[in-house]
């Protein structure tokens, strides 16, 4: 599927997934610090973490040679989630948190508790929807020119 959304799901989808990155945001980068943390069969760490490098969210790094040891880093790639990690808490504590948070977003200076949304870089406007919809990219209007009707009428005379 050309559909972001899809295609975002299709690397990062998988909960363990969601929950390694999570983990790597908060500074883990071995293997067992990851097993200590998430209560994960060492065979599933092992292909969320060989998943995850084969997207491009985390890089594989060699620590140590005798035994061979990697750690996993975040890549540019993986650095980007996190506006997507910040508004899965956000969304979870507002709506899936009946005993209360379990995890806020603070300011990392003050401890001050920071309320986060969404907003246009540009216009530095909340993006609300109504006030903002999802539109076809060039890519998705050039491909559809492409599959129309006519063209493909027009290719079978050539």
């Amino acid at each position: 599927m050309t559909c972001p959304i899809a295609r975002s799901l299709e690397r990062v989808g998988e909960w363990w997934s969601i929950l390694i990155l999570r983990d790597a945001f908060a500074g883990l980068t071995r293997f067992d610090e990851f097993q200590r943390k998430l209560p994960i069969a060492p065979n599933m760490l092992t292909r969320r973490l060989a998943s995850l490098v084969e997207a491009g969210m985390l890089e594989r790094r060699r620590y140590s040679e005798r035994p061979p040891r990697d750690e996993y880093v975040l890549t540019a790639r993986g650095r980007d989630f996190y506006d997507v990690l910040i508004s899965l808490v956000t969304f979870g504590n507002r709506h899936f948190a009946p005993e209360g948070e379990s995890v806020l977003v603070v300011d990392a200076a003050t401890g001050a508790r920071a309320e986060p949304i969404l907003v246009d870089r540009r216009s530095g406007r909340p993006l609300t929807p109504g006030e903002y919809r999802l539109a076809p990219a060039p890519a998705t209007l050039a491909r559809r020119a492409a599959t129309a009707p006519g063209l493909r009428r027009k290719e079978r005379r050539s």
